[in-house]
């Protein structure tokens, strides 16, 4: 190899990437010690980015497109080396490719099961999990906030993260939204809309735009679910006395056709038949001795009750004890005013067929004692 060969060698007159993985989010270009020729030719593809960095300071950023890097394409780095006049010499500088595609199906998911206060269960505890999509929304924060000089970042690196923004977040809208439980299965595309509009400004913060977050499932505790079939079951069930008739009606059926029911096992399904027999008979009785007493039996008929004007002022309602107490105790005369519903206007209680036993027979007055003789 010749000289100039040689020295060719240490340029790179080409600089590009080309994503092998699914999950790299920030590749640093290798150059291997070498340095970027002035006029190579940068290519970034769609979805990219590259980010032009020299001593640690972030210069020029290139999109989607083809370049010869000239002082004119590299404005900022040009100002940070001082070419006032242009370049015609190799210069070194680190390059940054930072891939702008959707990153999808990144699961999140409550380590813990959240505690709510739900309105029909009262204090509840659920989990829920999910996925959501993300992408590289503003690169210069991205490599600021998150990157460093990390040179192959993957969404590995950052996901945990997110993940418990997401399910923090998620707790603080699912508290907030105020949808019952039992609703919720019907609400995911809201609840997930919901927790998106939270959870998007605290990605922006890492310069990652979050895309896509969704609610795949909203669980309870295995108890409170076995709780929630039987609750069902017995609503499905209806009413409990054609459903205790079905089952003994049933069970007559099968035990008759048994073909392998001989012998004891013959007579132990006719004793349950009988005695399923004898109970549905029992309960068929029952409800039809419920329904005749509740033909017979009338409803109880209200109580009786006057207002009185005591002392000028309306007092009452009393029943007809208390009145009789009164009247004992002169606090109700027959000129006392009554009223009751019914009635057009207030009338005295002496004139009333309904008060008449209140007074009782008045007895007549002391004779005055005769003088001595």
């Amino acid at each position: 190899m010749g000289l100039f060969d040689k020295l060719k060698a240490e340029f790179i007159d080409i600089v590009e990437w080309i994503d092998p993985t699914n999950d790299t989010m920030v590749h640093r270009f290798d150059r291997r010690n070498n340095e970027l020729k002035n006029g190579a030719k940068l290519t970034v593809r769609e979805t990219q980015v590259a980010v032009f960095i020299n001593e640690g300071q972030l210069a020029d950023v290139f999109k989607p497109g083809m370049y010869t890097l000239t002082t004119e394409n590299l404005p900022i780095l040009a100002t940070l080396k001082g070419w006032k006049y242009g370049f015609n010499s190799p210069f070194k500088a680190e390059v940054y490719f930072l891939n702008t595609k959707n990153f999808t199906d990144l699961k999140w998911g409550t380590p813990n099961p959240i505690m709510l206060r739900d309105a029909e269960f009262g204090p509840i505890r659920i989990r829920a999990f999910g996925n959501y999509a993300m992408k590289v929304g503003d690169p210069v924060k991205f490599i600021k906030e998150v990157v460093g000089t990390d040179g192959e970042f993957t969404t590995e690196k950052i996901t945990e993260q997110l993940k418990n923004i997401a399910v923090t977040r998620f707790t603080d809208a699912i508290a907030e939204s105020k949808i019952p439980v039992l609703d919720m299965a019907a609400n995911y595309n809201e609840v997930s809309k919901f927790c998106e509009d939270k959870i998007k400004p605290e990605f922006l913060e890492y310069g990652i735009e979050l895309t896509k977050f969704l609610v795949s499932n909203i669980s309870l505790p295995p108890n409170v679910e076995a709780a929630l079939d039987k609750r069902s079951s017995m609503g499905i069930i209806g009413d409990m006395n054609k459903y205790t008739q079905f089952s003994a009606a049933d069970a007559m059926t099968a035990a008759a056709n048994n073909p392998n029911g001989g012998g004891a096992s013959t007579g132990m399904g006719m004793g349950m038949g009988f005695g399923m027999a004898n109970m549905m008979m029992n309960n068929m009785n029952q409800t039809q001795q419920n329904q005749q007493n509740n033909q017979v039996v009338p409803p109880v008929p209200p109580s009786l009750t006057f207002h009185a004007v005591i002392n000028g002022q309306q007092s009452g309602p009393f029943d007809l004890n208390a009145l009789k107490q009164m009247a004992a105790q002169n606090q109700l005369t027959k000129e006392t005013l009554v009223w009751r519903q019914g009635m057009a206007n207030w009338e005295q209680a002496g004139k009333i067929t309904e008060l008449v036993s209140v007074f009782g027979v008045v007895p007549p007055p002391v004779p005055p004692v005769p003088p001595i003789q």
